[in-house]
């Protein structure tokens, strides 16, 4: 493996203290980063660890001392969540107009990957400035979220804040156009919600030649 790739590594193990410890010391003894670590399924006293590890100069080196460390029972090679489930586009709102927003990303995304893509959508919806506020931030802790659309009639306070926060965090937002200060926060305001889920794409889409800078600012 070249040092600049990422395996992704399924680990069964003992549900109990210090495994990671002992994985993330092996790693470390390969000169390997875990770029990502996710809990899978539990079972009794076993666990499952997806670890997503880059600079390892030896990967079945790697693998063979994971599969010696206490408590390990079994270590498997698999598709990191980036080539499988690829970038995030996070719909959040209302539930009508989440369930639209989705439909023109879902749709759009579709085009995409079929051209060798891979982006995924994932929704939620919801009410209520604070629950809003703390979704909002939660995106820019996502694995591989890319852009957040807000769908609904009033977005405003403290939401406002979250989005201008998580821009500076590199998320891209978009809203579909409502009451509120949500609008003057977000990077694009798009009147129509099939028309936001699709846009949301384009701008993150490899395979899209659309870029944010084009039409940040701006309201369709």
């Amino acid at each position: 493996m070249a040092t600049s790739d990422v395996a992704g590594l399924l680990v069964e193990c003992r549900d109990e203290p210090g495994v990671l410890y002992r994985l993330t010391e092996a790693i470390f003894r390969h000169g390997a980063n875990i770029t990502y670590v996710a809990g899978g399924a539990r079972r009794e006293a076993v666990a499952e660890l997806q670890l997503e590890v880059s600079g390892a100069p030896d990967t079945a080196r790697l693998i063979g001392d994971l599969e010696a460390v206490d408590g390990v029972t079994k270590v498997a090679v698999v598709p990191t969540f980036q080539m499988i489930y690829g970038k995030r586009v996070i719909v959040i709102g209302g539930g009508a107009q989440v369930g639209m927003v989705a439909q023109g990303a879902i749709s759009e995304a579709d085009r995409h990957n079929i051209r060798g893509e891979r982006i995924s959508v994932d929704t939620i919806p919801l009410v209520g400035e604070e629950q809003l506020a703390d979704a909002v931030r939660a995106v820019a802790r996502l694995h591989r979220a890319r852009a957040l659309v807000l769908a609904g009639a009033l977005m405003g306070g403290d939401i406002s804040t979250a989005v201008r926060e998580i821009r500076e965090a590199g998320i891209l937002v978009l809203c579909t156009s409502m009451a509120g200060s949500v609008p003057d926060a977000a990077d694009v305001v798009v009147s129509d919600p099939v028309e936001a889920g699709v846009m949301a794409v384009m701008l993150i889409a490899d395979t899209a030649k659309f870029s944010i800078e084009h039409v940040r600012g701006k309201r369709f």
